[in-house]
C-alpha cells in the first residue's frame, strides 16, 4: 500500500470512531465555573456604604470575630455593643454597626435582609 491509498482509509477509519466517547480528563472537577458563597460559616454579613463587606462571629465570652477584607482579628466585650481591641472597635446596634480600624471606616453598615 502506497501513501495515496493509505491516506484515505485512515480518514474512514477515523471518521467511523465517532461514536466513541471520551472521557473528561480535567483533574480539577467540572469545567464549569460555580459561584461559591463568600460568606464565612456562622457568621453575619454587614454591607456598608462604598459597597464594603465585613463579617463577625460571636465567640466564648462575649468576644466576636471580626473577618475583614484585609484579615480577620478577635475583639473583646467593651461595653453594651462595642467590641475592640487597640485601634479597631465595633458597634453594634441592632442591625446596623459601624467600623473603625484606621486608617478605614465602615459606616451604614447593615445586615441584609
Amino acid at each position: 500500500m502506497n501513501g495515496r491509498t493509505a491516506f484515505p482509509l485512515l480518514a474512514l477509519l477515523i471518521a467511523g470512531c465517532g461514536s466513541i466517547s471520551v472521557p473528561n480528563l480535567w483533574p480539577f472537577g467540572d469545567s464549569e465555573i460555580s459561584e461559591k458563597s463568600r460568606k464565612p460559616a456562622n457568621a453575619a454579613e454587614y454591607r456598608c456604604a462604598d459597597a464594603k463587606v465585613f463579617y463577625v462571629r460571636n465567640l466564648d465570652a462575649g468576644a466576636v470575630w471580626l473577618i475583614a477584607p484585609d484579615r480577620e482579628i478577635r475583639l473583646n466585650k467593651q461595653a453594651d455593643g462595642r467590641y475592640g481591641t487597640g485601634r479597631v472597635l465595633l458597634e453594634i446596634s441592632g442591625s446596623e454597626a459601624t467600623l473603625t480600624d484606621p486608617p478605614t471606616l465602615f459606616v451604614n453598615c447593615k445586615r441584609p435582609g
